[in-house]
């Protein structure tokens, strides 16, 4: 069983998980989030995953520097959605970044955190689908510790606004 939230209760308060993706549709996720954060009065924790695959032992070398670019890659893409959500908010996110498979990632994160409320994805409006993690998530949804919000991707940010 998941570990019970306690965003509301005294001396806490909720926060919503993004992932930041190259995705285009990602900023969507960061605006929606940035906007409820402000609204209720909770946090944002930000979340970069780095999808690892067994490396060959004889390669080491390069699996180290691999994986050292696969860090800087993933701080500079929470530095530009940090910024977004400041710039939108006001707000300052917590940063988080994990190695491993998505799904397993994200729920240790939810799980390790009791205040993360809600998980904040967006869709990819296009014909070849709503995108991989969205996709993924919608196989484990029913039996997810959160409610997941699956913003579509061609909202603008009046619409956004509207909802948040």
């Amino acid at each position: 069983m998941a570990t019970r939230r306690r965003s509301y209760e005294t001396g806490h308060r909720p926060k919503c998980l993004v992932i930041v993706d190259d995705s285009a549709e990602g900023d969507r996720a960061v605006y929606y989030a940035s906007r409820w954060a402000v609204r209720s009065g909770g946090g944002v924790v930000m979340l970069r995953i780095i999808e690892t695959e067994d490396q060959n032992q004889q390669w080491l070398g390069v699996a180290d520097i691999m994986r050292a670019e696969a860090h800087e890659e993933a701080n500079t893409a929470l530095d530009r959605a940090a910024g977004r959500a400041n710039g939108i908010a006001g707000i300052t996110p917590e940063r988080l970044i994990r190695e491993g498979d998505p799904i397993e990632q994200i729920l240790a994160a939810i799980d390790e955190d009791i205040d993360i409320a809600m998980l904040v994805l967006a869709a990819n409006p296009g014909a070849e689908g709503p995108g991989p993690l969205v996709a993924l998530i919608a196989n484990a949804v029913g039996s997810f510790p959160v409610p997941v919000m699956i913003v579509p991707g061609d909202f603008a940010d009046a619409d956004i606004d509207a909802l948040s």
